[in-house]
């Protein structure tokens, strides 16, 4: 079955482990060559991240440099990854290859240089999170006592994203910052986020924020990381994760689930979906809950469905 995961940090491991790791089958790595093909990925977004304690001055090169490791060490894969630059190419992809794009998660790198964020746009950056957990110019993160919305570049970001249609992420966004998005952008996306109702961990979607989503008809990737799936568990199992599925599906979200593991993000992980190539172990879980055709909207059609047109 083919999957979509909308969110890794594989290129964060690369540039920290440059010479020592590589895409191909470092068993360092969550998401590489082989475990996607063993895993069935089909599309696949690859995050710039960079860790927040980075000098200001160094962010735009570190940025620069994972888009530079995504173009040399993951598009050449013998042909096989296929670079999406804009939303429409998906239907260019034939079935045998693999889709990968990047996202941006936060714009630090950026400055109060909007001319960096098209460039980024350019490279196929196509979903854009304006925040990571802390505060920065744009926008307060989840982790940011004062809570703070949007400011106004970062509404002029958001503009630009509608403009280039391309996804605003509301994963790690404070709560002020989320429903100013939700007020302002066109294409809004949550890209690796639980259900607070199932989790009550901070960085997880209140029901009316399920609920803001869903009406605007908008995607809610669930993450893997054991830590937002559930209270107080020292092994959390996949069932824990079913139950944020099940939550969201009764809010009328059947039809607007998808997956982004965040592996390579993550310290430890679900039992039974350690890295990309468990994904046929989810789905033989979910088959225990759900129809093969709510199965392959949330692994694939859902967020096919939902692009940007």
């Amino acid at each position: 079955m083919n999957i979509v995961d909308m969110h890794c940090d594989a290129l964060y491991k690369l540039q920290a482990g440059v010479g020592k790791v590589t895409f191909q089958d470092s068993e360092e790595l969550d998401v590489n060559f082989e475990k996607m093909i063993a895993g069935g990925v089909k599309m696949q977004a690859f995050a710039i991240f960079l860790d927040p304690t980075t000098p200001v001055e160094q962010k735009w090169k570190k940025a620069i440099e994972q888009v530079n490791i995504y173009k040399q060490h993951i598009l050449h894969r013998n042909g096989v990854i296929k670079p999406l630059r804009q939303w429409s190419d998906v239907a260019l992809v034939p079935e045998e290859k693999i889709a990968a794009f990047l996202t941006l998660e936060s714009v630090e790198p950026i400055g109060t240089d909007l001319r960096k964020l098209d460039q980024m746009l350019d490279y196929g950056v196509l979903s854009v999170g304006l925040t990571w957990n802390n505060a920065n110019l744009a926008a307060d993160g989840i982790e940011e006592s004062r809570g703070a919305g949007l400011t106004d570049f970062g509404k002029a970001i958001v503009a630009k994203l509608n403009d280039r249609k391309v996804f605003t992420d509301v994963s790690h966004l404070s709560e002020k910052a989320f429903w100013d998005v939700m007020e302002l952008a066109d294409y809004p996306i949550a890209s690796h986020s639980n259900a607070k109702a199932v989790c009550p961990h901070h960085r997880n979607l209140s029901d009316e924020q399920i609920k803001a989503l869903l009406e605007k008809d908008a995607m809610i990737h669930l993450v893997f990381y054991p830590l937002f799936t559930k209270e107080t568990a020292d092994t959390v199992y996949i069932e824990d994760l079913i139950d944020h599925i099940k939550h969201i599906c009764d809010l009328g979200g059947v039809k607007n689930i998808g997956f982004g593991s965040d592996f390579d993000g993550i310290p430890y992980h679900i039992e039974g979906l350690e890295d990309c190539s468990k994904y046929p172990t989810l789905i033989t879980e979910l088959r225990k809950h759900f129809t093969e055709q709510e199965i392959k909207g949330f692994c694939y059609d859902n967020f096919v469905n939902h692009l940007p047109k």
